[in-house]
């Protein structure tokens, strides 16, 4: 009777004393995505890290040295293209200008003067010629009248002469003027003051004032088109094509994501780091994004572009016929491979399943999976060494 019992236990102690030696594993589900027909949708395939930029910035400096007389800004001041936001002191540029005119205006009366001579010496001249046919003068006579009336129209000449070379100092005096103010190259907003009244600028900056190196005194920025500027790795840098829409978001404001778009890679690369440069613009900025904020972007490919190449057909896994596109994606960790045969470790019943996959693209630290697995099946993730086929495991927290 004993033995009997014994024999009937045994197996359910065995059972549970292999449960308990089963190696421990932890698992995830695999994770189905669907759109529907027609919906766009986007898929994560890179994450870089950079700051807000501003598309068009210029330090806006002075064109002449010296004290500045006013500022007519501060940060944040928006200004509009054109506008004198500041001014250099022209005391002395208003002097030589009002001599400038006062020259034009001798000038002109020189001028006046002189075509009052010629005009009297052509008339002295024409009473000479009707003289000469009467008989009642002499050629000596007529020829210093001619003389004279040349002499006059010459005068004349100088004196206009003069007259343009006096409104062209004026010009010249009042270009100097302009020179001395400083207008916005666009509209945009101040969001760097670098300067003070009374300060001496000048166009090549002013030894020991770093903050200024080439006279500028402010700093302008188009805060309506704000862009992030990122690096991206050489072997990250393929994945990325023209116009990738991307979603963005700010260290500052976490909960916040805003809508971007793939707006330049640089043409060349930094071989001692390894990066391309690129820019991508922010489409829907708010007064939250600020230039020079830290900023992630995470670029994303719509689904919906996934076609084989060089057939009309469609991927596993993705619909072309119009209906709801399905994608299947797992964490990088759960896959394994063995003899270059990607798989994964199925968890069933408390059994390990050894299933190999087709593996499509990278989907930062996802990856698509085309054939091979379903979703909501349960995948091992870091699968430890000795795994077998068909083998007990215990998974963790169950």
């Amino acid at each position: 009777m004993i033995g009997a019992a014994a024999a009937a236990v045994y197996p359910a102690a065995r059972a549970y004393v292999a449960a308990r030696r089963a190696p421990e594993v932890d698992v995830v589900r695999a994770t189905q995505i669907v759109t529907a027909a027609g919906t766009p949708s986007a898929l994560p395939v890179l994450v870089a890290t950079g700051y807000v930029v501003a598309r068009h910035s210029s330090d806006v400096g002075v064109k002449v040295g010296g004290r500045l007389a006013t500022l007519k800004f501060e940060e944040g001041t928006k200004v509009r293209k054109g506008a004198v936001i500041a001014e250099i002191e022209h005391a002395d540029i208003d002097a030589q200008l009002d001599a400038a005119r006062r020259a034009v205006v001798e000038a002109e009366a020189q001028v006046a003067q002189m075509a009052a001579a010629r005009d009297e010496d052509l008339r002295n001249l024409e009473r000479q010629r009707a003289l000469i046919k009467d008989g009642i003068t002499t050629t000596q006579a007529l020829t210093g009248a001619e003389s004279a009336a040349a002499v006059s129209a010459a005068r004349v000449k100088l004196a206009e002469a003069a007259i343009a070379s006096a409104q062209a100092r004026v010009r010249i005096t009042e270009q100097a003027l302009e020179n001395t103010n400083v207008r916005a190259p666009f509209d945009g907003v101040v969001i760097r003051k670098r300067a003070e009244v009374g300060e001496t600028v000048s166009p090549f900056g002013v030894a020991g004032q770093a903050t200024r190196e080439g006279g500028a005194i402010a700093t302008i920025a188009d805060l309506a088109e704000l862009e992030v500027q990122t690096e991206v790795s050489e072997n990250g840098v393929g994945r990325l094509t023209s116009a990738m829409p991307a979603t963005v978001k700010l260290q500052a404001y976490q909960d916040q994501t805003y809508k971007g778009r793939l707006r330049q890679i640089f043409p060349s690369a930094d071989r001692a780091k390894s990066i391309v440069e690129v820019r991508v613009s922010i489409l829907n900025p708010d007064v939250h994004v600020k230039p020079e904020m830290t900023a992630s972007v995470t670029f994303e490919e719509p689904a919906s572009a996934d076609t084989q190449a060089g057939g009309g057909g469609t991927r596993p896994g993705r619909s072309g016929d119009g209906a709801a596109t399905q994608t299947i994606l797992v964490p990088k960790r759960t896959i394994s491979e063995q003899g270059g045969q990607p798989h994964v470790w199925v968890v069933s019943g408390g059994i390990v399943l050894r299933r190999p996959v087709t593996l499509g693209r990278d989907r930062i630290d996802q990856v698509e999976v085309q054939s091979g697995l379903a979703a909501g099946e349960a995948v091992v993730i870091n699968p430890p060494s000795g795994l077998t086929d068909r083998a007990l495991v215990r998974v963790k927290g169950s």
